[in-house]
């Protein structure tokens, strides 16, 4: 009987792994009714648990959980001595205690994102986990731990993703992930124009521009003193040889 409950164990967990990427170490959330109930029928909830899960196990409870067997007296002490030795997870009733049936169920949400495994004897918060797709559920039978079987809900689940009418969490998020690679942002953004902010001038461009100055012609040899250039002239030489002064040429 033990070797059959390990298998069916060993096949849950297979499913919550492969379906709702489930890894180690697993989160245990638990209450103060199933460490009442470990007490009662003496288990050793840190030494069972993870040789029934056959991995690394992370026991953790709430805040409200433990205000909760504070206000049920005495009878209830054992389970919180017990109870005080797991993790404690930050709820959002930190200021204002709630019971731990609905603060258990707040930490699971609809999608269970932390992974958590709960366990409980609570038969309100049992009933509650089989609605919910991806929560393995714990629970103590006369002795004996039991991991119960997927519920109806995570198997429609994963049929549902099967058949390609769901979307798995770890595929929604490697979508928006290759989304955000690729610069593609949601279709809501798509079309709109974005507003510029309207920036102060630039300092520089509102200084007066320089005008540039012409440059200055090249001064001609002899102007702005007052003195005349001399100007050369050549002598024209003919064929006969040198012209005589007084006279043109070849006159006596």
């Amino acid at each position: 009987m033990k070797l059959k409950r390990q298998k069916q164990a060993k096949k849950t967990i297979s499913f919550y792994k492969y379906n709702f990427s489930f890894r180690e170490p697993f989160q245990v959330l638990i209450d103060g009714t199933f460490c009442q109930a470990a007490l009662k029928n003496k288990i050793q909830i840190k030494e069972q648990i993870p040789k029934y899960l056959m991995g690394e196990v992370q026991l953790c409870t709430t805040n409200c959980a433990l205000k909760e067997l504070e206000t049920l007296g005495k009878e209830l002490y054992g389970a919180k001595v017990i109870l005080q030795r797991f993790q404690i997870r930050s709820c959002s009733h930190f200021k204002s205690p709630v019971p731990a049936s609905e603060c258990l169920l707040s930490m699971l949400g609809e999608t269970n994102p932390h992974h958590y495994f709960v366990a409980t004897q609570d038969f309100g918060v049992t009933e509650e986990v089989k609605r919910l797709p991806g929560v393995p559920l714990i629970y103590i039978v006369v002795n004996t731990m039991v991991l119960e079987k997927p519920s109806v809900a995570s198997q429609g689940r994963v049929a549902a993703v099967q058949a390609g009418e769901l979307v798995t969490p770890a595929q929604q998020q490697s979508i928006s992930s290759l989304k955000e690679q690729q610069g593609i942002g949601p279709a809501e953004g798509r079309g709109r124009k974005r507003k510029r902010k309207r920036s102060n001038p630039n300092p520089l461009s509102c200084l007066k521009k320089k005008k540039r100055k012409a440059p200055p012609t090249p001064a001609i040899q002899g102007e702005g003193d007052g003195k005349k250039g001399r100007s050369r002239s050549k002598k024209r030489k003919t064929g006969d040889g040198p012209s005589e002064p007084g006279g043109p040429a070849g006159s006596q």
